[in-house]
């Protein structure tokens, strides 16, 4: 009968090309191969320590053997110090033979994959006739905004209900009845969708959705690799992840938990960039007539002018820039000038306001008066 058992365990997902737009990190196929060519590399690179072991300890019991007869014919005195190193060597030998068994047990039980299955033979071009599933690389950035923020205003409820839901059953179903939804523009609303939630501190929320966002992640990447459809590739997805082997689950997990590292990085990112746009343009209100800002300006004056502005003290101000040198009062008194934080004329304005203020309300009285 023919063994069918070494067909069970395979490795597939090689198209290490393409990574989604939405991922900054290697997508889950890449990083799969990636670290089984490491394993693979490994386990050679102890399979030549290995023989190269073995070649020394067989050099070495060769020369034993030969000394320990030159030895025992000539009764020199060193026959039981040969003896002795050769039964050392024989322990060595136990060891090596029990590594070795392990070392082929284990490439044994490792899976077959695309580089040890098969072996090229000759070279041959095939015609793929299946048709490609449908590429927008031709759309530019700004068509791309266009279509997402035209896909988001058609279908935003039933994306915050995909969002939203939690059982894989249920995610499969949903996206069988609205298969609209497989497609990178889903993916790219969630992606924006997790990094308001976490801006807004609801970060369970977004760790939820996050892993919502993965799930299409993967369907979009298991496309990819297929070149199908996304849409063909809902149940496939669905059914691999509910039964997966611990490996291919726990490569789930990680990309789940570095995609949620991100959002809260980015998230930071943008909390960060409002504030300091916040500021910008407060800091740019408060600028003088010069372009100076009064709040830098008055940091950066000596502690006697400091106090003047800060008791507002006219004479006090005088006096002080009496005593100072001339080229530095100056030089602080045009900062303040171009900042807003001295109005030279403010004073007399003021005077000639407070003057008016009398004479405007004498002719009002007159005016009733009459």
């Amino acid at each position: 009968m023919v063994d069918y058992s070494k067909w069970k365990n395979i490795e597939i997902s090689d198209d290490e090309d393409e990574t989604h737009p939405n991922i900054d990190t290697p997508s889950l196929f890449r990083w799969r191969h990636q670290a089984r060519v490491q394993r693979m590399e490994e386990r050679q690179q102890h399979t030549e320590a290995l023989e190269k072991r073995k070649a020394d300890y067989l050099k070495k019991s060769t020369e034993l053997k030969e000394k320990l007869q030159q030895a025992e014919k000539t009764n020199t005195s060193n026959v039981n110090e040969l003896k002795a190193a050769l039964q050392k060597l024989e322990i060595e030998e136990n060891e090596l033979k029990k590594e070795e068994d392990d070392l082929k047990k284990q490439e044994k039980l490792a899976p077959w994959n695309v580089d040890t299955i098969s072996k090229p033979g000759f070279a041959k071009t095939i015609i793929n006739k299946k048709p490609a599933r449908p590429k927008d690389e031709h759309l530019t950035e700004a068509e791309k905004e266009a279509r997402l923020r035209n896909f988001v205003k058609e279908h935003e409820k039933d994306l915050k209900h995909f969002g939203m839901l939690r059982k894989y059953d249920d995610s499969r179903a949903f996206l069988k009845s609205h298969n609209q939804l497989v497609c990178e523009d889903t993916a790219n609303y969630l992606v924006v969708w997790c990094i308001n939630l976490e801006m807004e501190e609801k970060h369970e929320l977004m760790a939820h959705v996050a892993h919502q966002t993965i799930c299409m992640q993967y369907i979009l990447e298991l496309a990819k690799q297929l070149d199908y459809d996304p849409r063909a590739c809902v149940d496939a997805f669905f059914a691999k992840i509910q039964v997966a082997e611990i490996e291919y689950k726990q490569s789930f997990e990680d990309e789940l938990k570095q995609f949620k590292e991100r959002i809260k990085k980015r998230a930071a990112e943008k909390i960060e960039e409002a504030i300091k746009e916040a500021e910008e343009e407060e800091k740019q209100k408060r600028l003088g007539p010069g372009g100076l800002d009064p709040v830098d300006v008055f940091e950066s004056l000596p502690d006697e002018l400091k106090k003047c502005f800060e008791t507002q003290d006219i004479q006090l101000l005088q006096d002080t820039i009496a005593k100072m040198d001339e080229e530095q009062a100056k030089y602080h008194m045009k900062r303040c000038v171009d900042s807003g934080l001295w109005v030279p004329e403010g004073g007399k304005k003021k005077e000639e306001a407070e003057a008016s203020e009398p004479a405007e309300n004498a002719a009002t009285s007159s005016t009733s008066d009459s």
